[in-house]
């Protein structure tokens, strides 16, 4: 036995509560090492000595290149609760607590792994609405300017600060809201806005005033009435949270710029140095060493506050539904604990998304984040369907150390994304082959998590660079263009239908090197489906066993089933082609 691949953390993503009576303990083992591994349980402060312990079989969730990974499911009546492990292979055995192992356990319970107490303070607790979200990226600048058109000129006003807001392609807040029965009819119940307060540049990630609507996209009322109009549609609004930084016009700058040392607001920034030099590279910290982005002192008291409340003011003055957060990895950690209890106390189910684009899981563990924009995501998908330069292999071990990488509920709030502001699109890594964009947007519309879709990607949008993948938004397709919007209408309604895809278990079915076929299973109570992923250039025939079950075709082409009995499916797909069964 490889005692040296086996891994549990207590209180992590391996130890960790759903519920008060529920907990997820989770163990990681050498790859096929281990053939029977058991989780021995019992009440940590119980009188007698010794208590008395409980088993459960473990079973074995997830594997990637080097480990398995192991989880059982624990309901008790216990809140405090002490445990350990047994490890079996083919000649050994081994009991593992404590960092030890033990060929029998001992009797005292300190030494085995603690769960102290399952405090509903210390959940990671999810806003339920947020779990059936199919999420829709909007730039406002590039979506629309009026119902099916969108300007595509620049506009620039002298904001209420007597400073420039610019824009380049003349969107509004008054547009997004006039092109709302389009959102909806794809399926969309949650948009998430790129920032919407009064900026100098086109993205306004330079902000001037936290407390007002930049003047090229509209009015503060144009805000509220279109929070109002998607809630009467039951759309939620998430707003994009632009905490780290700030621009250059911003009041407190401006003021350190204008007084230096003598500023009040001096120690609202992190490491001026005085003289300041306004220059390219600036002598202080800023966003990118972008000097019209100084960087935030996010650890001062005032700027905690000033900014907690910037958070509560638009849950209370528009009414919306959640922050995405940005650069959050390079803001503290305990000015997003005091932002979100500040929020949450304001409104419960606000739901608070980190753009943070490595492992998250110091944010994730329900005292900061519920979830973080999953660019590991974004990244698979990227290489194995887009370039093609992963193999299915590589993309399963993928997937399961992601499913593994938080916990479940927190991966179940996970923001997927094949697409965002911030990236060259899709297409343009798929050499514009439509086929591959169809076969991921399946992938991402039938996995675990939130998915979410940037404006355009639906209408076939590509490009490479900032200004060519934040392209105006196109009103008026094309034959081809439309063929994929009622492509992304039918696959949303899909995982609209059933809670297999939003709450439902996740299972790799087969992985086919040879062929590059992936199929994985998505469960709820009585509903299963099969998803089956031809991720190869080559039209091809699959053999699926069909377990002794009946399937139906619940998404794609029925007439690509040539078989279907008891024992196998047989199935012939074209290149780059996704199919759906339901078990009947």
């Amino acid at each position: 036995m490889k005692l040296e691949a086996i891994m549990h953390i207590p209180l992590s993503q391996y130890a960790f509560a759903l519920t008060e009576r529920t907990l997820v303990i989770r163990l990681r083992t050498g790859k096929n090492d281990v053939r029977r591994c058991e989780l021995f349980y019992g009440d940590r402060v119980h009188p007698t000595n010794p208590i008395q312990v409980f088993s459960i079989s473990m079973k074995k969730v997830a594997s990637d290149a080097l480990f398995d990974y192991y989880e059982a499911e624990l309901v008790s009546d216990y809140t405090r609760v002490c445990y350990y492990f047994y490890l079996e292979d083919e000649s050994t055995h081994y009991y593992y607590y404590g960092q030890q192992f033990l060929e029998k356990p001992g009797e005292d319970r300190t030494e085995y792994f603690q769960f102290p107490y399952i405090r509903r303070e210390d959940m990671a607790i999810i806003p339920d609405w947020a779990k059936d979200a199919v999420m829709y990226q909007i730039f406002p600048d590039s979506f629309a300017t009026e119902k099916g058109s969108i300007a595509q000129q620049p506009i620039e006003k002298m904001n209420h600060l007597k400073e420039r807001s610019s824009t380049l392609n003349g969107g509004t807040l008054k547009g997004i809201e006039a092109n709302l029965d389009y959102i909806e009819e794809l399926g969309i119940n949650c948009i998430y806005l790129n920032p919407i307060f009064v900026a100098g540049e086109y993205h306004k990630y330079d902000i001037m005033d936290y407390f007002d609507v930049d003047p090229c996209f509209g009015t503060k009322q144009d805000l509220k009435e279109l929070v109002a109009a998607c809630h009467k549609r039951e759309i939620k609004v998430i707003l994009d949270g632009v905490f780290n930084h700030c621009g250059a016009q911003f009041f407190a700058f401006k003021d350190v710029l204008e007084k230096g040392e003598m500023s009040p607001y001096k120690d609202w920034f992190y490491s001026l140095k005085f003289p300041i030099e306004f220059t390219t590279p600036p002598n202080y910290e800023a966003f990118a060493y972008v000097k019209e982005m100084p960087k935030l002192n996010t650890g001062h008291p005032a700027v905690i506050d000033y900014f907690c409340k910037v958070g509560t003011y638009w849950l209370q003055e528009a009414d919306i539904d959640g922050w995405r957060l940005d650069v959050a990895n390079e803001v503290n950690h305990d000015f997003w604990r005091a932002f979100r209890k500040a929020v949450k106390a304001i409104k419960s189910d606000v739901f608070l998304i980190g753009e943070i684009w490595e492992d998250s899981e110091v944010w994730l563990q329900g005292e900061q984040f519920d979830s973080t924009m999953n660019y590991r995501f974004t990244n698979l998908c990227r290489e194995f369907f887009a370039k093609g330069s992963m193999s299915v292999t590589a993309f399963n071990y993928g997937i399961n150390q992601m499913l593994m990488r938080y916990q479940r509920q927190v991966t179940y709030a996970q923001m997927n994304l094949i697409d965002s502001h911030d990236v060259p699109r899709f297409l343009h890594y798929a050499k514009e082959d439509e086929r591959k964009l169809s076969l991921a947007a399946l992938f991402l519309l039938t996995f675990v998590g939130v998915p979410s879709i940037l404006y355009g990607d639906e209408l076939l949008i590509s490009g490479e660079k900032e200004l060519e993948y934040r392209k105006p938004m196109i009103w008026h397709p094309n034959t081809k263009e439309q063929k994929m919007i009622d492509y992304y209408k039918e696959l949303i309604s899909l995982r609209k239908s059933s809670k297999a895809f939003t709450s439902g278990t996740f299972k790799v079915i087969i992985v086919d090197e040879a062929k590059g076929l992936y199929v994985f299973e998505r469960r709820e109570e009585t509903e299963r489906f099969w998803v089956i992923l031809a991720n190869t250039p080559n039209e091809a025939t699959y053999t699926i066993p069909a377990e002794n079950n009946k399937w139906q075709v619940a998404f794609g082409n029925p007439e690509t089933i040539i078989e279907n009995n008891s024992r196998h499916i047989s199935l012939k797909l074209k290149a780059y082609e996704g199919l759906v069964l339901k078990q009947c």
